[in-house]
């Protein structure tokens, strides 16, 4: 087995080799969700993509600590320093104390991640849990020269650090259009500059959440908190640090400045970003309007949708496309990745009905290899899931006597597809979890199949046909076997 993983890290903009800093162990640190809205398919992706990655660290035999935060304080409207925390917001709006808020989303975004298999990270931390060592952090930028505080906030001085070390590293930014591009807005007159963005920001008297500092009772910034809790977690420098490709400019940005300067070293040694998910051409996120949440996937409650989808539906379609890709939702694909997990799904429960020979004429150590392969070449999914394709194409020539295959290589096959669709790709291969049925249609389905079996025991060959040419023209296909019939979607 090649266990040679190259991953792109946007810090170089290039594949690279990963090595881990300690051989053996990795530390893998990705930005989890603001806590104040129901979790929509944008949140899944990342989700996903780093599930993907955890699982494939650990089938390569890592000890991996994944630390995914929550943030639950900080983040303001305007993703920057101004506007109004869209936790506190959402409190006010729905007259609940901001911890309420942030408890109902945390456990809404559970649930539902949950029900798309991402395992749970090793360590969970929460922005106010750590107020303390944010405050610690702030206070080293400080005494090293490069923030300063002012009415009570304090703001980390981008030209004074640029000049030193190179502000835009992982975005490509250079400061002198930054500098262009930035104009003075209403409240930002107490910074030295624009550029500058806060670590601590005073809490106006109508702000619900706040801490006491020796600045002011006020509360950090958002770029803050990751550099504070990664730091706590995995230490000064740690392997791979993860999230959307929206928080690459000015999120990451900051936190290398922040982390850089508090530590004298950058924080990861590999960034990797998930590209995003569009609709109509256009990023879907809460911001915009334009998100379906991921409640709405499962029920089917929204008119951009023209059904449900099962929670691994939506997983395999998000895994169709290589992470740094944009992925466009649509029907037409949703649909499709629907059809093709019920042809891997009925392949991999047809496994035990594959004959053993004496002989082999399948490469499956040849497949083995492209799978790996694959996933070496920086989680390549989609390429994965074609060869996983091929298995399947193999599985149904063997089970139709095409082709023979020995003991040995029918194991080998076996977990394959164990290793693969399930522990790597986080499939759930249940035929009515990859169907989208749920138990109620099951019921139904085997009403109808009772149905017709009872006419035509009774001879009534008309209404038999007339069931199961119904059901076809709804899509059904019925199956009559030895052990009785069976259904599927077409």
């Amino acid at each position: 087995m090649n266990k040679q993983l190259y991953i792109y890290n946007t810090l170089s903009r290039e594949k690279e080799l990963f090595e881990p800093i300690t051989p053996g162990r990795v530390g893998l640190y990705v930005c989890g969700p603001t806590v104040y809205g129901d979790p929509h398919l944008g949140h899944a992706r990342p989700a996903i993509t780093f599930d993907l990655l955890n699982r494939y660290l650990t089938h390569l035999e890592y000890k991996v600590r994944y630390v995914r935060n929550i943030t639950d304080v900080g983040h303001l409207e305007s993703d920057g320093d101004e506007g109004e925390d869209k936790i506190a917001k959402k409190a006010k709006l729905d007259e609940l104390e901001p911890m309420e808020v942030v408890q109902h989303y945390t456990n809404s975004y559970h649930n539902f991640i949950n029900q798309l298999n991402v395992k749970s990270p090793s360590i969970e931390p929460r922005a106010s849990g750590h107020i303390i060592e944010q405050i610690e952090v702030i206070k080293s930028i400080i005494d090293k020269g490069y923030a300063y505080e002012s009415n009570g906030s304090v703001y980390f001085e981008v030209k004074k650090y640029n000049n030193d070390f190179p502000y835009g590293i992982l975005s490509g930014r250079k400061i002198e259009d930054l500098i262009n591009n930035t104009r003075t807005l209403d409240g930002q007159s107490e910074k030295r500059d624009g550029l500058d963005f806060a670590l601590w920001k005073k809490a106006a008297p109508e702000h619900i959440m706040r801490w006491p500092s020796e600045w002011s009772d006020g509360f950090p910034g958002w770029h803050l908190e990751c550099s504070a809790m990664s730091k706590k977690y995995l230490g000064e420098q740690f392997d791979i640090h993860g999230g959307g490709m929206d928080l690459l400019f000015p999120h990451h940005e900051c936190e290398i400045a922040q982390s850089t300067v508090s530590n004298g070293k950058t924080p990861a040694k590999y960034w990797m970003h998930n590209n995003m998910i569009t609709i109509d051409g256009q990023k879907m996120g809460k911001s915009l309007g334009n998100f379906i949440t991921l409640e709405q996937f499962f029920s089917g409650n929204h008119d951009k949708l023209e059904k449900a989808y099962s929670p691994m539906t939506v997983r395999f379609f998000i895994l169709q496309a290589q992470y740094r890709s944009t992925l466009d939702f649509g029907n037409d694909a949703l649909q499709a990745a629907e059809k093709g997990l019920s042809r891997l799904s009925e392949a991999f429960n047809n496994l035990d009905k594959i004959p053993i020979s004496e002989k082999s004429n399948v490469d499956i150590e040849a497949l083995k290899e492209k799978c790996y392969a694959a996933l070496n070449d920086d989680l390549n999914s989609p390429i994965l899931i074609a060869h996983l394709f091929d298995a399947v194409k193999t599985i149904n020539s063997l089970i139709a006597g095409n082709v023979t295959i020995n003991q040995q290589d029918l194991g080998l096959l076996k977990s394959i597809m164990q290793n693969f669709a399930i522990d790597i790709l986080g499939l759930n291969l249940d035929p009515a979890e990859a169907s989208g049925n749920d138990e109620k249609l099951d019921d139904v389905m085997q009403l109808l199949l009772t149905m017709r079996s009872d006419a035509k025991s009774n001879k009534d060959w008309a209404m038999a046909d007339k069931i199961r040419d119904e059901l076809a023209n709804l899509g059904f296909v019925i199956k009559d076997g030895a052990e009785g019939a069976t259904w599927e979607i077409k």
